[in-house]
């Protein structure tokens, strides 16, 4: 069969692949290429061990099917792409009527554990929120002493360069005070939205990140510009973006490196509900990792594994991404830490 004729591939949601008999992918369908980060341009024709690693038994199954005519199941597979990605997944095999190729399907079995997961975060937004409105009674009053300060200083400073500083201090007191402003108005709406580009929130992110860790952080870029303007509120994207990003900076010991990707989905499902499109950003670092006995909670407010840490960041982040109907993942191991902010795209958005 020509690639052409896997096409109609592409319109189902689980995740094929098709090997032939020296194991290069021949093709590879839509879903397969969100569930393992790759582009189809990009690896057909390259070996199905150059994407995932540690497939040897799965690679035996092949070549075992190749030789019976059998098709397999495999429960409970782990994988780990090369970029350190894990994949929990089932998989198919079955040889094509060619006999020259075999279908591989890959199939998520944690998704029940996901949805719950989900459940289990809806259950708790209500309670954060509350929370943060008592703790934004607490911040407002010293924020409008820092814009005071930082004013006053402008004034006595001759050098244009440092008046720079103050005015990044001025700036993020202004945002963080319209963001109290929100949660402390009855009659304002929380979640304003506009369209925006998410690589202008990244540069905002980046530009603030760079002037408050300027030693100790560098921060590496990869964008997909594909991804198209999509209603969301800037404000709350800054910050639950920059929570993350600051928090990656604060962990490192002396120097360290922050990679921002982004990446546009396919046939998302969040909060139950399903979405033709999605964008995921990536927040990559290479810092001590989140301590395993923080992981199941770290998300909860006043949980940091940094000393003197509010434990709050995190908690805020959440609940601004899930106001965009987004989750917020996270895999975290010494030496690799990522998060992943998903957020839709309605249908309305880019039609």
């Amino acid at each position: 069969m020509k690639n052409d004729d896997y096409r109609g591939l592409d319109l189902i949601t689980t995740a094929v692949v098709v090997l032939n008999k020296e194991f290069n992918i021949v093709f590879i369908n839509t879903a397969a290429e969100d569930l393992f980060a790759v582009s189809r341009k990009n690896i057909l024709g390259y070996r199905l061990d150059s994407v995932l690693a540690d497939i040897e038994r799965l690679l035996e199954d092949c070549s075992l099917s190749f030789e019976k005519k059998m098709g397999f199941i495999e429960h409970e597979w782990t994988f780990h792409s090369t970029a350190h990605d894990k994949y929990v997944l089932t998989c198919t095999g079955t040889p094509l009527e060619d006999s020259v190729n075999i279908l591989l399907e890959f199939r998520p079995i944690n998704q029940r554990a996901k949805i719950e997961k989900e459940e289990k975060i809806i259950q708790d937004q209500e309670v954060n929120r509350q929370l943060i409105r008592n703790l934004a009674h607490e911040i407002r009053n010293p924020l409008g002493g820092i814009k005071g300060a930082a004013q006053l200083l402008e004034k006595e400073l001759d050098q244009v360069e440092l008046r720079e500083y103050t005015e990044v201090i001025k700036n993020e007191a202004g945002r963080l005070q319209l963001l109290l402003d929100r949660m402390l108005s009855p009659n304002s709406r929380l979640h304003q939205t506009a369209p925006l580009n998410i690589h202008e929130v990244l540069e905002r992110v980046r530009s603030v990140t760079l002037a408050e860790f300027p030693k100790r952080v560098s921060i590496q870029r990869d964008y997909d510009t594909s991804i198209p303007e999509f209603l969301a509120d800037r404000e709350q994207l800054i910050q639950a973006i920059l929570n993350i990003v600051r928090n990656a900076a604060q962990a490192f010991q002396t120097q360290g490196t922050i990679k921002i990707q982004t990446r546009i989905l396919r046939q998302i499902t969040l909060a139950k509900k399903r979405f033709k499109l999605g964008i995921v950003v990536k927040i990559i670092d290479n810092g001590p990792g989140i301590p395993t006995s923080l992981q199941p909670r770290i998300f909860q407010p006043l949980v940091s594994g940094r000393e003197g840490g509010t434990g709050l960041g995190l908690m805020l982040a959440q609940n601004l991404i899930s106001q965009h109907y987004g989750m917020v993942e996270f895999e975290s191991r010494p030496g690799f830490t990522c998060f992943d902010l998903i957020l839709p795209i309605t249908e309305t958005e880019y039609s």
